[in-house]
């Protein structure tokens, strides 16, 4: 299904940039994760690094493999000997490290650490990306329907000009209330401009996630519903612990700082090394006859640092300063995800009062279009006073819009506290 959604956005994605001209992409929140999941310059270095650190893993690794080296000489000597001597030496060398103070086998810890903190960083720019590809795509949606609304209010309010001073030219009405609608008018033209502005930023910000051509034009396919469900903060917070990016972030990076206490005293340690080395040279005698010497050396190297300055004691003591570091650190993360998550489930409470709050308007409103529906129909009630229903009404509507957008925030504000999105 997700290839198939990939597909069709890649071929309007393509059309669009061939047409030249700005074409209108109808795109689900789906759609739009996949695509940001896709695109996403952040995501896609956050990747790279992660392709980085296991890297370094495969290079930290070789140490735990012998090394073979070949080398190869040819000398020629004028004048020593009546004629010109050419000499050739060849050299192969196998070398194996047998114990490094414990360092080869922490370097490799340290590296498979940052690996887990490199996928841990991934994951966390990926959660956040959604995040707010979620939230702009809500306040995209919502923007528009705000857009809509005060459209709505543009032309209740000129219906209702257009009264005053049909009433004015009778006499019913004075040249004030002209004025005061002309007033009201020019405020509802400056606030309908700013909602068309404020649909323009909101869509620019959702290219921007999207990585979209400023060409295109995207039309966001969505409604406001919720389900309200029952939400146990203890569990929540427990849950953030398990998955949460930041949590496996700062855990890894503390087994890796550990790992890096163990590299820096290994610098003070013993180092045991074998090695082979085989070697094939020709020799001139006094005779000017060539001869080849052919032997190889078998060794064991023991190597013990005694004194370096105290350099290792002031790398080691670095290391312990990182390890405090992270763990000070960790400790502030775990706090502020409590935080966040108590936040979000306070304003998730509070949406849902909110929502019951203009159900019970939405009704009172829904109703009395009904009835004016009614009236007008059987001719009792005007077309501005059903225009003026059916604009209380879409205001109703609206602010129910809003407080599921609300809602809908908190929910995905909490889920991201969780690290669940």
């Amino acid at each position: 299904m997700k290839k198939v959604i990939m597909i069709s956005i890649l071929g309007i994605l393509i059309f669009a940039n061939f047409s030249g001209a700005e074409e209108v992409i109808p795109l689900t929140l789906d759609e739009a994760i996949a695509i940001a999941l896709r695109d996403n310059r952040d995501i896609l270095l956050g990747a790279e690094s992660v392709k980085k650190a296991k890297l370094k893993i495969a290079d930290a690794r070789s140490s735990l493999y012998p090394s073979f080296t070949l080398s190869s000489s040819l000398t020629s000597t004028n004048g020593l000997y009546s004629s010109t001597s050419n000499q050739t030496a060849n050299q192969a060398t196998l070398k194996q490290y047998l114990y490094k103070g414990g360092k080869t086998i922490n370097t490799i810890k340290y590296n498979e650490y940052n690996f887990e903190v490199s996928q841990a960083l991934l994951d966390k720019t990926k959660l956040d990306t959604i995040f707010n590809v979620t939230k702009t795509f809500y306040t995209l949606l919502l923007a528009e329907d705000f857009a809509k609304i005060n459209e709505q209010i543009l032309e209740n309010t000129k219906e209702h000009l257009a009264v005053v001073e049909a009433r004015f030219q009778n006499g019913q009405a004075s040249e004030s209330d002209i004025l005061a609608i002309k007033e009201s008018l020019s405020s509802v033209e400056q606030v309908y401009q700013a909602s068309q502005n404020e649909v323009e930023s909101v869509e620019l910000l959702l290219k921007n996630l999207l990585y979209l051509d400023d060409k295109i034009k995207i039309q966001c396919q969505g409604q406001f519903s919720y389900e309200p469900r029952d939400v146990a903060i203890d569990e929540a917070l427990l849950t953030a612990m398990k998955i949460r990016p930041e949590i496996k972030q700062y855990e890894a990076q503390e087994k890796a700082n550990k790992a890096a206490i163990e590299m820096a005293k290994a610098d003070n340690r013993p180092s045991v090394y074998a090695s082979w080395d085989y070697y094939s040279r020709s020799h001139t005698a006094g005779t000017n006859l060539k001869n080849w010497n052919d032997y190889n050396i078998i060794g064991l190297t023991v190597s013990w640092p005694i004194f370096d300055g105290w350099a290792t004691k002031s790398k080691v003591e670095q290391a312990i300063v990182d390890l405090k570091q992270t763990q000070l650190t960790k400790e502030k993360i775990i706090k502020d995800i409590a935080l966040e998550i108590k936040n979000a489930y306070i304003n998730l409470k509070d949406a849902v009062s909110k929502i019951k709050s203009t159900e019970s308007e939405f009704a009172v409103y829904q109703d009395n279009l009904s009835v004016v529906n009614e009236k007008y129909g059987s001719g009792i009630a005007s077309s501005l006073d059903l225009d003026d229903a059916n604009l209380k009404y879409g205001l109703t509507e609206f602010n129910k819009k809003q407080a599921i957008y609300d809602y809908i925030i908190a929910k995905e504000s909490l889920n991201k506290a969780k690290g669940e999105l």
